[in-house]
């Protein structure tokens, strides 16, 4: 059974068309990439499988259940973890102050969040002192792993990742990729949105999108 589903999803802004009648199911335990040029909908994409836009018609299934018919928030803070192209992470706070109100958003309860918090890091590679530096004195590489220990912080279903491995360079990419893949190995869906073929060759499924003709 699916873990995800997309029926005939299609999306416009005005007239034009970004995403025509896509229908894809993603699995628990796989590790899928979602490519295409510029301006074939992998952005657009991204944003209706977080349920941070509505696909224009068709529907989006979590466990055979109409994510419409599910509270937003609650899809996006209990069954996604996502992680942003930009990281999006509070420079000011640490890697464990970051990954802890995550947490809190979540409405995580957990006497020992911050022991939980510090695990988190470790298990993507950022020992102690890393994981209480200030975002902003921590490196690309591992800030993209404090990203992905943020997403992992209400143990979400789901894993959705737009150009993880965009600004970093071929030893960081394998080390974040080997991430990912262990992620889908303990059941995870892992879902990359990349342009990447060493991203597409790594993954178990790929799905191109194909820029709409201009009417």
């Amino acid at each position: 059974m699916s873990l995800l589903s997309l029926k005939n999803i299609s999306f416009s802004y005005g007239k034009k068309i970004i995403l025509n009648d896509i229908t894809y199911d993603f699995e628990a335990g796989k590790m899928y990439c979602i490519t295409g040029k510029s301006g074939a909908g992998k952005t657009t994409l991204l944003s209706i499988l977080s349920g941070l836009a509505a696909p224009g018609s068709g529907s989006i299934f979590y466990k055979d259940e109409d994510i419409a018919k599910i509270d937003k928030y609650k899809f996006r803070s209990k069954y996604m973890g996502v992680i942003f192209q930009s990281f999006n992470l509070i420079t000011k706070f640490t890697a464990l102050e970051n990954v802890m109100l995550s947490m809190d958003i979540a409405g995580v309860k957990d006497k020992q969040r911050a022991k939980k918090a510090a695990e988190l890091l470790a298990e993507v590679g950022l020992d102690s002192d890393e994981a209480n530096r200030r975002v902003l004195m921590l490196s690309g590489g591992q800030q993209q792993r404090v990203a992905i220990a943020r997403a992992l912080s209400y143990n979400p279903d789901i894993i959705l990742a737009d150009e993880p491995t965009g600004n970093l360079d071929t030893e960081t990419q394998a080390e974040i990729m080997e991430i990912f893949r262990r992620l889908a190995d303990n059941g995870k869906c892992v879902i990359l949105v990349s342009h990447s073929p060493q991203v597409a060759k790594m993954c178990d499924e790929c799905y191109q999108l194909q820029a709409q003709k201009k009417g």
